[in-house]
């Protein structure tokens, strides 16, 4: 039987590099007041010995857990068939990873599933949470104010509780929503339909509001509801080709959403682009480059937007309230006036062949 070599401890971190206990506990939790020159010793001998920090026993002195939970407010099953979750959870374990810190994935589906979490969050497991995928009537929020967890959203909080400390990433989804609308008109297209997403999420109501910018005196029947899937754009363009036929142009509210649209105007026979254009938005390239033909898309940058989320909350908890209005500013992004603390990220067109 291999007998294993027992773990370095800080006693013998202490004596290697020829100072107390304590100043090694300071130096490896990350405390103030060792002169440069004990600490680098400290280090040294850290690294000589191979010590590995015990993370139960660190957390009691810094009141850290080096965790984050991560809550999508949506079922398993969506989270990990939609390109656009892989692409924002990249961004944000690329930042936690960098910073050390752990990635707790929490997904919500139904009532129990937010008990679940809610006692998960109030259980003091991790240090903070990024909450994204919300839906207006969704009582996550509530669930992490009593857990009273330093949080971030992704995306534009659709709720007014009078609270001050929100602060959230986001896409200028109404601006992009108002160029893919202004490039299809450009084009002589006259009878412009679009394609929602689910309107209980901000994102989607900002996107027709921006298509409502553009066309505001469009027929209604030229607007179809959709959830941000294939399969609920395949629906939706069977709708507005029933009711309205001559139409011209779609703008969908996301690729996946585009893609049904494709699908079902090519079993009716219409051409794209010769009879009928379509944009989508967020142009994630799984998609928007595999689409026939490729799309026309409105980007925007998920994997930026995840990370942007982590490291505004780590940041919030390293120095001071999430909530400062100059972690936004720093990052060279709009920031909207008012008690909120938005992080807005531009978005671009991209041209491709469905245009």
């Amino acid at each position: 039987m291999t007998e294993t070599a027992p773990r370095p401890t800080l006693e013998a971190v202490a004596a290697r590099a020829g100072v107390s206990r304590a100043t090694v506990s300071r130096v490896v939790n990350g405390a103030q007041g060792v002169r440069d020159a004990l600490a680098e010793r400290v280090r040294r001998a850290v690294e000589e010995l191979g010590y590995v920090p015990n993370r139960a026993a660190r957390s009691l002195v810094t009141r850290r857990h080096d965790a984050v939970a991560v809550v999508a407010a949506e079922p398993e099953a969506r989270v990990f068939a939609d390109p656009y979750f892989a692409q924002q959870l990249r961004g944000i374990s690329k930042e936690l990873t960098a910073h050390d810190n752990q990635l707790v994935l929490l997904l919500t589906e139904g009532r129990e599933d937010h008990a679940r979490v809610g006692r998960y969050l109030a259980g003091g497991h991790v240090d903070g949470a990024l909450v994204f995928s919300l839906h207006l009537d969704d009582p996550l929020p509530g669930l992490v104010r009593s857990a009273g967890l330093p949080t971030v959203f992704g995306g534009r909080p659709g709720w007014d509780d009078g609270r001050d400390d929100v602060v959230y990433v986001d896409s200028d989804n109404r601006g992009g929503a108002r160029d893919a609308v202004r490039h299809l008109a450009g084009l002589g297209r006259t009878r412009i339909a679009h394609i929602t997403g689910p309107l209980d999420q901000t994102s989607a109501a900002d996107r027709l509001a921006g298509f409502r910018d553009v066309r505001g005196d469009a027929d209604p029947g030229l607007v179809a509801r959709g959830d941000f899937t294939s399969g609920g754009g395949e629906r939706a363009m069977r709708e507005l080709l029933d009711r309205r036929p001559d139409l011209d142009a779609v703008f969908a509210a996301n690729d996946l959403t585009a893609a049904g649209a494709l699908r079902v105007l090519r079993e009716r026979g219409r051409r794209v682009p010769d009879d009928v254009a379509v944009v989508g938005f967020d142009d994630m390239l799984p998609v928007a480059e595999q689409t026939d033909p490729p799309l026309t898309t409105v980007r925007q940058d998920i994997e930026e937007m995840g990370r942007l989320m982590a490291r505004l909350l780590l940041r919030g908890l390293t120095h001071a309230a999430p909530g400062d209005g100059h972690d936004v500013a720093d990052e060279g992004s709009r920031a909207p006036a008012g008690p909120t603390s938005g992080v807005i990220l531009p978005t671009t067109l991209v041209h491709r062949a469905t245009t």
